[in-house]
């Protein structure tokens, strides 16, 4: 990825520094260019190496600490010095600002105060406007209803992204209770969500991708517990520490969710980036989607987020027209989806994906061109008012005639 953030190491004491290197091993945001043991040495391999962060651990011997941190200011201004330490002294702390340190973290590190001083760092060094092509692209699919089509969505649009050979996806499952990822890829994970989330203060990012189920697409797949009773076992709070892993390691996550729309559901919708909510041209779905919507209109910030996904136009089965419906739900249509019935029950039942089983599907054609338009919102406004025109075939499903709005 583009603007990846380079990074050199101190820390004479070889645990704490395994540990903060385990924790920036696998992460898609950096490259670890260096380390070092001794505060003496680290100012040449500075030098050498001109990373763009310098992280310092200054525990051992905090006045060599401040000494180097002084040095680097002078020798290597460019380098943003982060500075990493057990102690909660204020004079330490204030001394370690002055010095040169752009960040001040507690030892031991945790993740999210890690990507969240990385990322003020990386806007101060490439901006922020523009667009952050480091960040990873969080995208919540959930349902108006149970059977409107949301996991199928989920795990063939988690497909078609992880067939970017740029892109490292992970799917979540959180349907705790009856999630069927794992079905839809034909898999039988060794670990779940309740085995990262219960061991998520030990895990660093290589153990933690050993922990995923790797589908041959490339696809990496966190899938839900194996017992009902697990279900409980995963809090909110775990949670959130597990999507902050994720986030750090994947350039893409594709979250699953459950109809109950729960506590773990709002964690997820909180992250995401986008919301696409799958519903279909009929009373009840539509008639959800307006009581979601007022919900999610209570959460600052979440109602902008949902982009609204029909399912299987075309059905026919006396469905509402698209008019009626964007009138019902009082929300511009973002994407269509042709009914192709035959081939979604064939993928479904051999565990094989669109991309693989049907790349010139309808159905298949459409999740593609929604792909695109995530990955560019340029690109979907263009699909969007190519959609207002009336057209022939599968096209004609595609654009939602209208953006989402923002």
């Amino acid at each position: 990825m583009s603007n990846v953030l380079r990074l050199a190491i101190v820390d004479p004491s070889d645990n704490s520094r395994n540990a903060l290197k385990n924790m920036l091993l696998g992460m898609d945001i950096v490259w670890l260019e260096a380390e070092c043991s001794r505060f003496e040495f680290f100012a040449d391999v500075v030098g050498q190496t001109k990373p763009d962060i310098g992280v310092v651990s200054i525990d051992s011997n905090p006045e060599k600490g401040l000494k180097l941190i002084e040095q680097m200011r002078e020798i290597a201004p460019e380098c943003a010095v982060l500075v990493v330490s057990s102690s909660t002294d204020g004079q330490l702390i204030l001394k370690a600002m002055r010095a040169g340190a752009k960040e001040f973290l507690a030892q031991p590190v945790k993740v999210e105060d890690l990507l969240h001083a990385l990322d003020r760092i990386s806007v101060a060094k490439y901006g922020g406007g523009g667009g952050n092509s480091r960040s990873c692209q969080v995208v919540a699919v959930c349902g108006a209803t149970g059977g409107v089509g949301s996991t199928s969505l989920a795990v063939n649009l988690a497909c078609m992204l992880s067939a970017e050979q740029k892109n490292s996806v992970v799917l979540c499952d959180l349907d705790l209770s009856l999630g069927d990822a794992d079905v839809f890829l034909d898999t039988i994970p060794d670990y779940t969500l309740v085995d990262v989330a219960q061991n998520i203060t030990r895990l660093d990012f290589t153990l933690l991708k050993r922990s995923l189920t790797k589908h041959s697409s490339g696809l990496y797949l966190l899938p839900r517990p194996v017992q009902l009773q697990d279900a409980s076992l995963v809090s909110p709070e775990d949670l959130t520490r597990v999507l902050g892993l994720l986030k750090a390691s994947f350039t893409h996550m594709i979250l699953d969710l459950s109809k109950s729309y729960n506590a773990l559901d709002m964690v997820a919708l909180r992250s995401a980036k986008d919301i696409l909510l799958v519903t279909q041209l009929d009373l009840p779905c539509l008639r959800n989607v307006v009581r979601l919507m007022m919900s999610f209109n209570e959460v600052e910030g979440l109602k902008d987020k949902v982009k609204i996904i029909v399912n299987r136009v075309g059905l026919d089965s006396g469905q509402i027209s698209l008019k009626k419906a964007q009138e019902t739900m009082g929300r511009e249509i973002y994407w269509q989806l042709p009914n192709d019935y035959k081939t979604m029950v064939e993928v479904r039942n051999n565990g094989v994906p669109l991309i693989d089983q049907a790349p010139r599907a309808s159905i298949t054609q459409a999740i593609s061109t929604l792909v695109d338009s995530l990955n560019n919102e340029k690109a979907a406004g263009q699909q969007a008012e190519d959609g207002d025109a009336k057209s022939g075939g599968w096209l004609g499903f595609l654009g939602g005639k209208g953006k989402a709005k923002k």
